[in-house]
């Protein structure tokens, strides 16, 4: 059964919803019958740091708040990602466009290092303070994944993959997602956000045991009565 997973890598729940995600994995008999699918989506696609802005300094202009009180929003935030065994850094979070890096993680989807990817990014992103925008940085990532430096280098400074990322945001608009990280269990069920790790086998397991049984498929049901954490084009609100 395929999971798709619409997810940004600026975006701190899905960060918290790959973990929980992975949590609820583990302890599924039939998690080797699961082919996972991460598919990319922009959260400020127009967005260029070119003023060397914080995540504070950010959050305070794009959603008109006071800098404390963005930082008070990204401490829950933070202790949110502590709960799933994340450390969330940040102080020293650089803001960053990233289709860049949705281009990357194509690259690596090519030589089946698409998961490690996105590990690799949000660590890079959210832990280690790098910036994610930056060919540089991006070209570093590639190597610690295992990817050739040459092809990485070629990616990076083209334009391999663009219509990739394009897609996958087309399809995210066509299925009415509107906030990430997004679920898509077998094109029939969608789960919305950084759901608790019971909700994510619950909803494996009913979608498994109709995908074995060869059930029709319908258009996206929510299984979860209430969305969970999600980042919009607005920002990133805990539900």
């Amino acid at each position: 059964m395929k999971v798709e997973i619409w997810s940004d890598v600026m975006c701190p729940f899905c960060y918290i919803g790959k973990r929980h995600f992975e949590k609820a994995m583990e302890v599924l008999p039939f998690k080797n019958e699961i082919d996972v699918e991460w598919k990319s989506y922009q959260l400020n696609p127009e967005y260029h740091n070119t003023s060397n802005e914080t995540v504070y300094d950010y959050l305070s202009r794009s959603k008109g708040m006071p800098v404390e009180q963005a930082k008070q929003m990204t401490k829950q935030v933070s202790d949110m990602a502590a709960d799933a065994g994340l450390t969330i850094n940040f102080d020293k979070n650089i803001p960053a466009n990233t289709f860049d890096a949705h281009r990357l993680i194509h690259l690596a989807a090519k030589h089946n290092l698409q998961d490690l990817a996105e590990e690799k990014l949000f660590e890079a992103h959210f832990v280690r303070g790098l910036n994610i925008g930056e060919h540089a940085v991006l070209l570093q990532l590639a190597q610690e994944m295992g990817l050739d430096r040459e092809e990485s280098s070629a990616v990076l400074q083209g334009a391999q993959f663009a219509e990739a990322v394009r897609y996958d945001v087309y399809e995210s608009q066509n299925l009415g997602i509107r906030g990430v990280p997004y679920f898509v269990m077998d094109r029939k069920y969608g789960v919305s956000g950084a759901q608790p790790v019971q909700a994510f086998t619950d909803a494996l397991t009913k979608s498994f045991a109709e995908w074995k049984s060869a059930q029709p498929k319908t258009n996206l049901t929510s299984l979860n009565q209430n969305d969970g954490a999600t980042c919009d084009e607005k920002g990133c609100a805990l539900e």
